[in-house]
């Protein structure tokens, strides 16, 4: 892995570029699915030139649920002489594409095989922050001494923080804590990898994203976090019998157990790539000029510490995209 991962960051940025351009084009139109379906035919189709021997380990469900980039398929030309794991989410935040609200990203984590946890469609409560909170967080401890201890690492006081949270009705509580302590509030409504990511990078104004979200989402922004030198704590959010009966089943038996980045992507082999579909903080969305268009990326290689910020111009009546559905190269 560590001899391929330099060869295929531009590869997997290549992938996430694709989804992006071919979800753009339904920005705003009001249809989830629709975005969606763009967005993993494109992957899907690309993924088929990276030159590694990839499973999906979280993806778009089940075999019998998702037709591509489904969990245990085969990715890749075969070519690649060892075999990863491949986290997708194709569009983090297809509501946002749908209705034209910023955030949107393309996401694919590509690890060594093994390394990534293999979570379900769960919950988890997430608490994360930037490289120089770390070390001073704990999921187990109330909001306020969380919110305290972070401020005085950053040394600033509590009403100079940020704190990234869903606008869920489940975190009626924790908003009033929050703003109990005088901090700032921002408020999303999807597309809590962004709000992760944007904790370790400080020209976003981020401090913190705190609240209840999903499970394969914890796996992405651990990669992410990993790479940028942050701290994510999670734990399953599990609010009935139903859930827990899943969870156990799933091999989840320790309900109150804290997973550490760590836990869900183990190891330093570990490429992040991502693509803005829609305008965020963390990335420009996709522009299109006529026979031009634009994507802005980031990819991040936790094994030297790199991250690149990559702004791709696109050629249009020279550029296709591979399409899984149709097999073949398409016109953007």
């Amino acid at each position: 892995m560590e001899d391929r991962e330099r060869e295929i960051m531009l590869d997997l940025v290549r992938v996430t570029e694709t989804a992006a351009l071919m979800a753009g084009r339904y920005m705003g139109m009001g249809n989830k699915e629709l975005v969606d379906a763009a967005a993993v035919d494109g992957m899907r189709g690309m993924l088929e030139l990276v030159r590694i021997t990839g499973t999906v380990v979280i993806g778009e469900g089940e075999k019998d649920k998702a037709p591509m980039l489904y969990v245990g398929e085969k990715l890749g030309n075969g070519k690649g002489e060892t075999e990863v794991d491949i986290a997708v989410d194709p569009v983090e935040g297809t509501r946002l594409v749908a209705n034209g609200l910023p955030n949107a990203l393309s996401i694919i984590v590509v690890a060594a095989r093994g390394a990534i946890l293999p979570v379900p469609s769960f919950y988890m409560h997430k608490i994360a922050v930037g490289p120089k909170a770390k070390g001073h967080i704990d999921i187990n401890a109330p909001v306020r001494e969380n919110l305290r201890v972070v401020a005085a690492a950053l040394g600033r006081k509590g009403r100079d923080l940020t704190v990234v949270i869903l606008d869920r009705p489940r975190h009626r509580q924790l908003i009033e804590e929050v703003r109990q302590t005088g901090a700032r509030i921002k408020l999303i409504s999807d597309g809590d990898v962004a709000g992760a990511i944007a904790t370790c990078l400080e020209e976003t104004g981020v401090d913190m994203l705190m609240g209840i979200g999903g499970a394969p989402e914890a796996v992405l922004s651990a990669a992410a976090i990993k790479c940028l030198g942050g701290e994510i704590q999670t734990k399953l959010w599990l609010p009935d019998d139903e859930q827990r009966k899943r969870a156990t089943e799933a091999g989840f038996t320790e309900e109150n157990r804290v997973f550490t980045a760590e836990d869900l992507v183990r190891g330093d082999g570990i490429i992040f790539a991502a693509t803005g579909i829609t305008d965020g903080e963390l990335l420009q969305g996709v522009r299109y000029y006529g026979n031009l268009a634009t994507t802005n990326s980031i990819v991040m290689r936790m094994r030297t510490g790199t991250v690149r910020q990559i702004k791709t111009y696109h050629d249009l009546t020279r550029k296709t995209l591979r399409s899984m559905k149709m097999g073949r190269e398409v016109e953007v």
